[in-house]
């Protein structure tokens, strides 16, 4: 049983809107929530809510008072933007009302955080979260405010004693690791593509965490060209262990989409399929060890037709206890939609016709002149001793 869920919603979350050309186009956003329509999943047992905006005070729980001024500022007159806090770049360009959509956005990811921390819901999605990199004081790639880091922060005010954060993002989910760097309550967990070849150039396996937390950051730097069996095998290799180890309260998960092979920002070989292996694996590890306790966001994703409202919208159904049949065909209104707003032609189906497998590092053993292994064994030996596990 999934238990009860909550999929956080708010149409203006789409004033998220960079500009045209932007890689971060909110009709991701907008085509996800009507496929998650067009398969009737926004109904019982799934509730959807829109919570309020981060007030400052909540905002502050991560970011600078002196950051969010600024942002307020870019917000009211875009001209003005400081690019001593990463506002007005080709990253980030400031936007009027940039504040508002910002703040929606976090509020949806610190009230998801609350419905699971209050145990109102199992389950809480906020497929428009999932912004990882933005600093305590700083804008960064596409992110101003750090709704992941928010909601864990949230979570940790309300009382909760540890919380462990999955990122499989494609990036780095370096704002998460460095609000949390020093905090032993919060496991940061991050796969993504090696930081030689892809932005933001951070998450070696060396990085595990400041004074007093040593082995609460954890870093799996994926050689470029990856694919599902190599993607899957990491995971495997690396975040059950560690969560059996650490015996988080809460679970929060990144579903970034950008591992896709689809993808035009990044270099790794990831199907549909597999994304969706991977948010089951997450369900399933909340419900072996925070009893279910699981707040799932979004993230990166610019196939913004044809992959990430697929993913997402397993994503929330795996989240509402009603899996979808990846051979399904896409209701054709859905597929309309997506001409009608992008002129592109949208996918058939919830497969990429894949069948994910991979071969179990514990047991099978490791390759040493495999580049992926070495990545693997790389992050185990920086951290499992720390956790009282053998690499």
């Amino acid at each position: 049983m999934s238990g009860r869920a909550q999929l956080m919603w708010d149409e203006a979350v789409t004033g998220y809107d960079f500009g045209p050309g932007h890689p971060m186009d909110p009709v991701r956003l907008a085509l996800t929530m009507r496929l998650v329509e067009a398969y009737g999943l926004d109904g019982a047992p799934l509730e959807v809510v829109a919570a309020k905006p981060a007030g400052d005070s909540t905002l502050r729980l991560v970011h600078r008072e002196d950051y969010i001024a600024a942002v307020r500022a870019a917000s009211a007159d875009p001209a003005a933007a400081d690019a001593s806090y990463g506002l007005g770049t080709a990253d980030d360009p400031a936007f009027a009302g940039m504040h508002e959509a910002s703040a929606l956005i976090a509020g949806q990811s610190v009230g998801a955080a609350e419905a699971v921390g209050r145990g109102d819901v199992l389950h809480a999605v906020n497929f428009a979260g999932g912004l990882h990199h933005a600093m305590p004081g700083g804008a960064s790639g596409f992110c101003i405010y750090n709704d992941a880091a928010l909601a864990i922060a949230r979570l940790l005010e309300l009382g909760v004693e540890r919380v462990a954060y999955v990122d499989v993002d494609v990036h780095h989910g370096d704002g998460v690791q460095a609000a949390f760097w020093e905090d032993p309550r919060v496991l940061t967990v991050s796969l993504h593509e090696h930081p030689r070849t892809l932005f933001p150039q951070t998450g070696w396996p060396e990085e595990t965490g400041g004074d007093g937390a040593e082995g609460s950051a954890v870093n799996v730097a994926l050689p470029a060209g990856t694919g599902d069996e190599g993607w899957l095998r990491a995971f495997h290799a690396v975040v059950p262990e560690l969560l059996g180890a650490f015996r988080p309260q809460v679970l929060v998960t990144q579903h970034g989409a950008d591992t896709h092979f689809e993808d035009p920002l990044a270099h790794l070989a990831v199907s549909i399929d597999a994304q969706r292996a991977v948010a089951e694996s997450c369900h399933a590890l909340a419900h072996e060890h925070t009893d279910g306790r699981w707040v799932a966001l979004g993230g990166g994703g610019y196939a913004v037709a044809d992959v990430v409202p697929r993913s997402w919208t397993h994503l929330t159904a795996i989240a509402a206890g009603r899996p979808l049949d990846p051979s399904s065909r896409i209701p054709e209104g859905w597929r309309h939609e997506v001409f009608r707003r992008t002129r592109q032609l949208a996918p058939q189906r919830m497969t990429d016709g894949r069948a994910p497998h991979w071969r179990d590092f514990a047991e099978g053993g490791y390759d040493p002149a495999d580049r992926l292994d070495q990545a693997i064994l790389a992050t185990r030996r920086a951290v499992f001793p720390a956790h009282g596990l053998l690499p």
